[in-house]
């Protein structure tokens, strides 16, 4: 395989740099090909995994009534979520477009398949399998950005719900569920940063040597 170049190098981390957390209330009506949806789910399933298990597995939802109910189950936890927050916080959170379900052009819902044998590598660590799928994700989510496609994670749901609406073996495990889209404008921060949410961390603050 060749190596790459500086310039290989420069795309990926602006491609890093600009991956956003989309909203609906930036996705524009504009379908998807079927061209550029399969590149993101060839990015997804050649993800990292642990013992090569690729313990993944995609339903990819178009239908408005399907959508609908899960955004029922949305509005549900998001009226829960708001009593975690308090002060200027809570005025915040109520202001946000935390989802894209039906304004995007369709849904991924992104599942966890345990294995029925045991895998090299999770033995010790048996979350390493839901590793897995999150770098799926994470692949996905750069690819789409790449495709200049917005991709949004929401993560307000009861998993148990979405599992019944989309009518999932027992054995499944939601990971993700991901509101893909074309957009007016990728912003050039994250929306939560802009917000000022929450202030972005010094490197220097995450990075320890040796020990804690």
């Amino acid at each position: 395989m060749n190596k790459f170049t500086s310039e290989n190098i420069e795309t990926l981390e602006q491609i890093i740099l600009a991956r956003r957390d989309v909203r609906g209330n930036r996705f524009i009506n504009k379908s998807i090909s079927k061209a550029d949806l399969d590149k993101i789910l060839f990015a997804g399933v050649n993800a990292p995994s642990v013992g090569f298990s690729q313990p993944w597995e995609f339903v990819i939802i178009k239908d408005l009534e399907i959508r609908n109910k899960v955004k029922d189950s949305f509005f549900e936890e998001n009226e829960k979520a708001k009593t975690f927050f308090e002060g200027n916080r809570i005025d915040v959170y109520t202001q946000l477009k935390l989802e894209g379900i039906v304004e995007s052009a369709l849904n991924i819902a992104v599942f966890y398949k345990p294995s029925e044998h045991p895998v090299l590598g999770q033995t010790a660590m048996k979350e390493t399998g839901v590793y897995s799928v999150v770098c799926a994700i994470q692949n996905m989510w750069l690819m789409a950005r790449a495709l200049n496609i917005g991709l949004g994670w929401v993560s307000i749901l009861n998993p148990d719900t979405i599992k019944t609406i989309l009518k999932v073996p027992k054995d499944r495990q939601l990971i993700g569920y991901l509101c893909l889209g074309h957009v007016d404008e990728f912003y050039e921060n994250p929306e939560l940063e802009r917000l000022q949410w929450e202030k972005r961390k010094n490197i220097t603050d995450v990075v320890i040597k040796e020990t804690y």
